[in-house]
């Protein structure tokens, strides 16, 4: 990708059906330096042409547009000329949201809310925001067929044998994820089965607003029961709660509390709050899962759990659409065991064998 070196521009197409949010999307990358949008598209058929002539760094892909919507061009850019895919959707609810994270599956890397008119007070922030993210995903090396990456891979990393956990067993699994999170999320997710014995916590970083659609989704996949947790939930076996964004989630006993960020929290909500709570309320009787993701956050609180004896593990970086979350954690000694994404469920289920 030409643009993306040190020093160079990062070019970037909009494909959008809505003018206006194509002149606000433009504008708002117009304001960086670095940023150049070199093409933009009213349906998705205008997109795939216009990256396989222009060959930009990043897409900003709608979902709802027409003669091809975001979810068939994501899938088509991605067979023939893989480029990283930012959707931006204005479907936070409903099937409009699933065809969002559809399109997470079959290879987009971030899904965002979509700027509107009546956000015109809070654009410099989203416009922040959006730069930020263009930035990062403009970097990340996509492959072709991404639904390749669930066919088992070499890794270069031996799997390392996770802890007998004892007689006492496990009470509590404990996941954090960031970018490509929800695609790893339903990989891991979706293989366990519908009699699982344990709950499930998540922190994955996401756009204010997509958590109760990215439930949905899971949770339509899943065997196990996928909800957006709630101040208070009893965690039940069987349930994989997701946090909520804007705030951190911490366990406390069988109970999930919220709490507010950090000043210059960057992450939000927090993978290390959340391990690290658990870490205080069950030590070895959980496990600690790391997925892929921007940065280093989950890594302390993942060190914090094997420290006090839990089976920790990181996704391998073959199967990570960004390496940087879990290989933070295995730099630190947090991982007893790095595995591919397809093969975390079944060593959770292992230990509980061994338990």
């Amino acid at each position: 990708m030409p643009g993306t070196a040190e020093g160079q521009r990062i070019r970037v197409v909009i494909a959008d059906d809505s003018i206006v949010a194509r002149e606000m999307l433009a504008q708002i990358l117009a304001s960086d330096p670095v940023i150049e949008v070199v093409g933009t598209a009213t349906n998705g058929e205008e997109a795939v042409d216009l990256v396989a002539r222009l060959r930009p760094d990043l897409v900003t892909m709608d979902i709802h547009m027409p003669k091809m919507d975001g979810l068939e061009a994501t899938e088509r850019i991605m067979a023939f000329t893989p480029t990283p895919i930012l959707v931006v959707s204005s479907s936070v609810y409903g099937e409009g949201m699933g065809r969002a994270f559809d399109a997470l599956a079959v290879g987009a890397l971030e899904v965002m809310k979509k700027p509107e008119p009546k956000d015109w007070a809070d654009l410099e922030a989203i416009g922040r925001q959006i730069i930020r993210t263009v930035k990062i995903l403009s970097r990340v090396k996509v492959i072709t067929h991404i639904r390749g990456r669930r066919t088992p891979v070499h890794t270069g990393v031996p799997p390392v044998e996770s802890p007998d956990v004892g007689g006492d067993g496990l009470r509590l699994v404990a996941i954090g994820s960031s970018t490509g999170g929800p695609t790893a999320l339903l990989e891991v997710l979706a293989r366990l089965p519908h009699d699982f014995p344990l709950p499930v916590v998540v922190a994955q970083h996401i756009a204010d607003g997509f958590v109760p659609g990215l439930a949905t989704w899971l949770d339509a996949a899943c065997k196990i029961t996928v909800a957006a947790a709630a101040e208070g939930d009893v965690l039940q076996p069987g349930v994989a709660y997701l946090a909520a964004t804007g705030t951190n989630m911490e366990v406390d006993g069988r109970r999930l509390r919220f709490t507010k960020p950090q000043p210059g929290q960057l992450y939000i909500p927090s993978a290390d709050t959340l391990f690290e709570s658990v870490a205080v309320s069950y030590a070895k009787k959980a496990v600690g899962v790391l997925l892929t993701g921007m940065g280093a956050d989950g890594a302390r609180g993942l060190k914090a759990l094997h420290d006090r004896g839990a089976p920790t593990i990181c996704q391998d970086e073959a199967t990570s659409t960004v390496w940087g979350m879990p290989k933070a954690a295995i730099d630190l000694g947090a991982a007893r065991a790095v595995l591919p994404v397809h093969e975390i469920a079944g060593a959770i289920e292992g230990l509980l064998g061994d338990a």
